[in-house]
């Protein structure tokens, strides 16, 4: 075992794959600490600096002082508390659907929805560029999976049509984490109907962004069909943690009975529910924390291809910088870290062989000065 062990490190090392975790000291924010030095934070998914927000905070250890912190169990044998209930709530309205249920994780919300819904008569088609949940979720639902080219719907129907399977469900992203494009929605709902199918929508980087008032990729695209569902996360732009999947009320109750990521795990702590109702809350009435986010997207992106950066064409607050081969691309991440920006290499299997890159995430929390300040060392990294 402690051979076979080391000579799989020994090939991630020479390969330049293996992984390293940086310390990031003292709270979420456009600025940290790293090895004792400040430097700004390009690589958070905490879009609209709700993760240490006062409020956000304050919500979680009120509800400390009156609910204890650890829920004990699962929902389904004790652990079923009132925060759980109020969250849920609180989604539901803000996505505009009939019924929500809480999980620990967007990827177990992935696990638990997809595996629940399908089984070996089921077809599901998910684009390639899916999240590494989705493609599990996939694998372990042993329902018959076809991948399509990433936004490619030509193809997506094609598949649709020679599908003879009782039940089709189509899986996507709605805004791709690697590549920061949105998939087209108004394309994939209007092939449901046709063909029967039914339609997860992966929001965990649009919730909070997307849309007039942020509540995700629908909303953008003016979308509503009762067989879509939605997924979304609430450790990115809600800057707390967890997951939920949202939909009709009669797929909501197949998941508690259903999905085993829900019924076997235990529930989230009362204070981490608190926390992001509140952020929800800060969302609804502070649309300028958004305009904020969406400006600085305009600035970098503006930057970016302005010294003749390939962006890959990024339409959100996920912008790629390729640098193709992995050495590079972690070098890069290594110079711009002994510049005072941190920003990580993104190497396979996370995206395809030759396409590593720097994954920039802009925020609302980020000041013109920070942005400007990052450009210029990426534009000396890249012609160091």
């Amino acid at each position: 075992m402690r051979y076979h062990i080391l000579e799989e490190l020994s090939k991630l090392t020479a390969s330049g794959l293996k992984r390293q975790l940086k310390l990031v000291e003292g709270p979420q924010g456009p600025r940290v600490f790293i090895n004792g030095n400040a430097v700004i934070l390009l690589c958070s998914n905490d879009y609209l600096g709700l993760a240490n927000h006062p409020l956000v905070k304050e919500a979680a250890k009120d509800a400390i002082d009156r609910w204890g912190f650890g829920a004990g169990a699962s929902r389904l044998v004790s652990g079923n508390m009132e925060p759980h209930i109020m969250l849920e709530e609180r989604i539901r309205r803000f996505k505009g659907t009939e019924s929500a249920l809480l999980f620990n994780s967007g990827y177990n919300a992935n696990l638990g929805a997809v595996c629940a819904l399908s089984g070996r008569e089921t077809d599901i088609f998910s684009d390639k560029l899916n999240h590494a949940s989705i493609v599990d979720a996939c694998v372990l639902s042993r329902a018959n999976v076809k991948r399509y080219p990433n936004k490619d719907i030509g193809s997506l129907e094609t598949q649709l049509k020679k599908s003879k399977a009782r039940r089709k469900l189509i899986v996507t992203d709605g805004v791709f984490s690697m590549d920061g494009t949105i998939a087209p929605l108004k394309d994939i709902v209007s092939l449901l109907d046709r063909y029967n199918a039914s339609l997860l929508v992966d929001d965990a980087h649009a919730t909070g962004v997307l849309g007039k008032s942020g509540r995700g990729t629908l909303e953008h695209f003016g979308l509503s069909h009762p067989s879509i569902i939605q997924m979304g996360t609430l450790g990115k732009a809600v800057g707390a943690f967890g997951a939920y999947i949202a939909g009709p009320s009669e797929l909501i109750d197949l998941l508690i009975s259903k999905a085993r990521p829900f019924i076997y795990t235990t529930a989230l702590p009362p204070a981490v529910c608190a926390a992001a109702i509140k952020a929800i809350d800060i969302i609804d009435e502070t649309p300028s924390l958004r305009e904020k986010l969406w400006k600085n997207i305009s600035i970098f992106k503006k930057g970016l291809e302005g010294a003749g950066l390939d962006t890959m064409g990024s339409e959100t607050q996920i912008i790629p910088v390729i640098v193709k081969s992995a050495e590079r691309a972690m070098g890069i991440s290594a110079k711009l870290l002994d510049k005072g920006v941190f920003i990580q290499g993104i190497r396979p299997p996370t995206v395809p062989e030759g396409t590593s890159r720097l994954r920039v995430t802009v925020t609302a929390a980020h000041t013109e000065e920070d942005l400007n300040f990052a450009l210029s060392a990426i534009k000396e990294a890249f012609n160091g």
